[in-house]
């Protein structure tokens, strides 16, 4: 579930030393599955240990995750990294903002996954974002736009050039393109 580094795990030792005997991390998302997912670590008292919590065991600690995170720290990387701007402790969890979904899942929960985890995070730097309301039987992706996107100068660009070329990547020989359902307006929300 997560993997943590050698470095970040003696940097977790150190700082545990000086904590209350038993004390471990926990590992948590705020908000998962959502564009506002954030991730943390935090310490993680003997006593604040929940029955239904997942222990992950390390190198003198264990690792604390709630059922609620646990499937959106999936591939979740803990690492402590010192540069000549000095030391720092990163976490990245790919999955946080939308729950990992099998190879083998349904076409649509695959297609959700892909905008959820990647394309709406770079829409979102636009104060833009999309949704699929479909997919057609002759393997159109349907999406509708929002936020900044509608009425956007540049949305077909995006849609074509972007947005159709990685699903057509991602899914080859399952799509065959994609189209936008949205009746776009120009106005004051729009970013361009």
């Amino acid at each position: 579930m997560i993997t943590i580094s050698e470095e970040a795990q003696a940097h977790f030792v150190k700082l545990l030393d000086k904590q209350e005997s038993g004390t471990n991390i926990r590992v948590f998302v705020v908000n998962p599955g959502t564009s506002s997912a954030e991730c943390g670590v935090s310490y993680c008292p003997p006593d604040a240990v929940e029955e239904n919590d997942t222990r992950l065991n390390f190198n003198g600690f264990d690792a604390v995750v709630d059922d609620e995170s646990a499937p959106f720290l999936e591939e979740a990387e803990i690492d402590f990294v010192t540069d000549q701007m000095g030391s720092q402790l990163t976490l990245k969890a790919p999955n946080a903002k939308a729950r990992k979904v099998a190879d083998d899942a349904p076409l649509v929960e695959r297609v959700n996954y892909l905008i959820q985890s990647e394309i709406n995070p770079q829409l979102a730097s636009h104060g833009g974002q999309v949704m699929l309301t479909e997919i057609t039987e002759d393997g159109y992706a349907v999406l509708q736009f929002g936020g900044g996107c509608n009425g956007c100068s540049m949305v077909d660009v995006t849609l074509k050039n972007g947005i159709e070329k990685q699903m057509l990547e991602q899914f080859a020989g399952e799509l065959n393109g994609v189209r936008d359902a949205t009746e776009h307006e120009a106005g004051e929300h729009s970013y361009y």
